[in-house]
Formats: structure tokens, sequence, C-alpha cells
């Protein structure tokens, strides 16, 4: 089965990891078709009958291993990205301005109350929606106007890595 692979923090400052080593740590697990998409950790391959939480895992310590770095990663099939792709709660969004809605993905359904709590300490004119794993987030000004990303932190928001629209449709595009 085809999967891709999210790696979280890449090629930010010092966290450099090039094309071809993130290749090589997935050819390492015995991953096949192993391809790149832009230089900030997304991968796709085909894991044969492995699961979303052992992959989750091994490429994890494969990088560790052959690179020395540390890297959460969060793994997607295509049926699991068609879902999210579907479920958006912003699609004037993803139509109008795709890089302006992020998708931060993460291991365990997203804690709506954290919602909640955005509200009663930001008065931002982002909008947040919780669908199941994934929390999309609609940067209406753009992300790097948003004074939002140093209050998620604050309130203790679940490890993730966001990925643009016009990213996770190029992923599902990559898995077919």
């Amino acid at each position: 089965m085809k999967w891709a692979a999210m790696l979280r923090g890449i090629n930010l400052g010092k966290r450099q990891l090039k094309k071809d080593e993130l290749i090589a740590a997935a050819e390492a697990l015995g991953y096949t078709g192993a391809r790149t998409l832009l230089a900030s950790g997304n991968l796709v391959f085909d894991a044969g009958e492995a699961k979303a939480e052992a992959i989750e895992r091994d490429l994890h310590a494969s990088v560790e291993k052959l690179h020395g770095l540390k890297s959460d990663v969060f793994a997607r099939n295509l049926a699991a990205l068609d879902k999210l792709i579907a479920d958006n709660p912003f699609p004037e969004v993803a139509r109008e301005r795709p890089s302006q809605l992020l998708v931060l993905f993460h291991r365990d359904a997203f804690p709506t109350e954290l919602l909640d709590k955005v509200a009663e300490r930001y008065d931002g004119p982002e909008r947040l929606q919780a669908v199941g794993r994934e929390l999309f987030i609609d940067f209406p000004e753009g992300q790097g106007r948003s004074d939002l990303g140093p209050v998620m932190p604050k309130l203790k928001f679940p490890v993730g890595t966001g990925r643009n629209w016009n990213t996770v449709a190029k992923l599902a595009e990559m898995l077919r």
C-alpha cells in the first residue's frame, strides 16, 4: 500500500535532511518507490502491508539512525487523504486561496476543547475546525502575519505537523 509520510520540522534552521537522505531512510526499511515532495519532509512510498503506526515509528527510527535527526512522522494513505479532502470544513478557502489553508496532522483525535480555549484567549481573524485527527486553520491574512502561532504552544496543542492545502492535494495526487 502507498503512503504519504510527513516529517515534522524538516529543513527549518539546522534541522536539514536532503531528499536523498529521506529516501535512503525509507529504502533502509524496505519501502519501495520512495519520492519526495518539496524540501520540507514529505515522502511518498509503498510500504507493503505495514500499518500507519509502524510506519511512523520505524521511519522516525530510520531517520534518526542514518542521519541523527529526530522528527515526528505522520503517515496517511490515499483513503485517509481523500476523506480529509472531502471533510474539509473550508472548501471555499481550498478553492480561492489554498496556500492560506493549513492542515495540522496529529496521531489522535484533536481535543476540541482546545478550540474553546483559543476562542477565549485569542481574537484574530483565523478560523479553526477540528475534523478527527486533523485541525484545519484558515489564515485569511496569511500565516506569516498571524499572531495565532505563539498561542498554540501556550495552550499545549498536541504534537503535529502542518501542510498547506496545495501540499495536501499534491500528496494525494502522488498516491494515485
